[in-house]
């Protein structure tokens, strides 16, 4: 979405030709905001003309902030001045635009980058998505033990204009040379703070200033577990290690953000029986949405028939107290609300390893307390709403004698839907995380139509308690 106040008079600079504006408007405001206004107002063409006017670091940050999509169709056009941007972006964003491209595009810019920046590309490209890895970038600040406090902020200031971050500086070994004659990446020793090599005397040895106790993450591992890592030890960056512990790169807490919220929007796509879409509303393809939400909806259309045929089978019971129908709808939207809740809270706890799968007992002897107490407060609702406020079209078919049966019906229906919708929305995403998937499938639709089934029986029993 284009930004309202600086669009329009980008547009008017454009066809102006004022070079003057234009390298004013890129360099003048932050990246994210001149990319907002660049995106959905002009054409690919364009933007790299307007781009064209600010030197390529800045050019190269506002590329970054660009859409995906954006980013894709503007380097479908080989150029060298995008050749010229992927060298100063930052390492893990460039590689993730390559693996968008498609191979001929990517070669064909590739060839167009020098040996060392193709080097460092080729060393991130082989981690597997969702992992550390394919995650981390290379450009951080590191200095050698041996050196003094004055000597080790001489070399971060010959390093700071190319490095994502400084705030934290790892100490680092020499590299050993391996058997096939290849350099092994160095071995991470410790780390300080910028903070901290400021502040300490200036001809104070490194290796006495660096904490030695240093929390990493392998590359191996997921992003939602260094998710959890970052959150538990509110950390700007954290070094990635290999089986040796050498240093391979660092996790930064803007790239954990942008994984925060992608693992959020997943889950609340999957609870509402969409498949994940990666692309935004309004860009991803029609047909590839439509697929998605059409497969969900025809589960729950055919799970929904085994609503008709509880309701066929207590057929007679329907044609004796037709009356009792009316309270169906009312009775049934609570199992499903009641079920909604549960595997909302149930979800989140799992997502958060506040719950494990080994705690499934706890979780139901707790659920079912709860699903009690919930129960005994809509039956009181219940029992008043068909008390007082039963309407006088349904009291004329009911036989005075048959009145507090129905009212039986209804607070005993409403009472155990509760109950069972309860229960399954919490103990459904403990059994399916029990099996390896993700929890998060077991959606709000999926569960609601469940309840649906379930409490069509358990309405129909009920019934036939009381009126038979």
């Amino acid at each position: 979405m284009s930004h309202p106040l600086f669009s329009p008079e980008v547009k008017h600079m454009l066809q102006e030709q004022n070079a003057l504006g234009l390298k004013a408007f890129c360099e003048s405001l932050h990246p994210a905001t001149v990319a907002e206004a660049l995106e959905g107002e002009f054409t690919p063409e364009q933007i790299w003309e307007i781009l064209s006017h600010a030197d390529l670091r800045k050019q190269a940050a506002i590329f970054e902030y660009l859409p995906p999509h954006l980013q894709v169709e503007m380097a479908r056009k080989v150029r060298p001045q995008l050749a010229e941007l992927i060298a100063r972006m930052s390492h893990d964003d460039r590689v993730d635009l390559l693996q968008r491209l498609t191979p001929e595009v990517r070669e064909a810019l590739l060839r167009l980058i020098d040996e060392a920046e193709r080097r460092d590309i080729a060393s991130l490209f082989p981690y597997a998505d969702n992992t550390v890895g394919a995650l981390m970038t290379t450009d951080y600040a590191w200095v050698p033990a041996h050196v003094t406090a004055a000597e080790a902020i001489d070399l971060l200031r010959a390093q700071a204009p190319d490095k994502e971050t400084i705030y934290y500086i790892y100490v680092l070994d020499e590299p050993v040379r391996r058997a096939d004659g290849s350099l092994s990446p160095r071995r991470l020793l410790g780390v300080l703070s910028l903070r901290d090599l400021i502040l300490a005397p200036r001809q104070e040895l490194v290796r006495d200033l660096m904490e030695t106790e240093v929390v990493t993450l392998r590359h191996d591992t997921d992003v939602e577990s260094a998710a959890e890592t970052f959150a538990r030890y509110d950390f700007l960056a954290m070094p990635v290690v290999d089986d040796k512990f050498g240093m391979l790169g660092i996790v930064t807490h803007d790239d954990i953000l942008d994984v925060v919220t992608r693992e959020a929007t997943e889950d609340l796509q999957k609870q509402a029986g969409v498949v994940p879409i990666e692309e935004g509303y309004l860009e991803a393809r029609f047909t590839h949405v439509w697929k998605n939400r059409a497969k969900w909806l025809a589960v729950l259309f055919i799970l929904q028939m085994f609503t008709i045929e509880a309701m066929a089978h207590f057929e007679t019971l329907l044609e004796t107290v037709a009356f009792v129908m009316v309270f169906v709808p009312l009775c049934l939207s609570v199992g499903g609300n009641a079920g909604s809740q549960a595997a909302t809270l149930v979800i989140r706890a799992l997502a958060l390893r506040q719950v494990r799968t080994r705690d499934w007992l706890r979780v139901l002897r707790r659920e079912i307390v709860m699903a009690a107490a919930l129960a005994a407060f809509l039956g009181l609702l219940a029992i008043a709403r068909t008390y007082f406020a039963t309407p006088n079209a349904i009291l004329e078919k009911v036989p005075a004698e048959n009145f507090w049966h129905l009212v039986g019906v209804v607070t005993g229906a409403v009472m155990g839907i509760c109950m069972t919708g309860a229960l399954v929305g919490a103990m459904l995403p403990v059994l399916i995380k029990s099996v390896g998937m993700d929890p998060a499938l077991m959606s709000a639709p999926l569960i609601a139509t469940l309840s649906d089934v379930l409490g069509i029986v358990i309405f129909f029993q009920f019934v036939r308690l009381f009126f038979f």
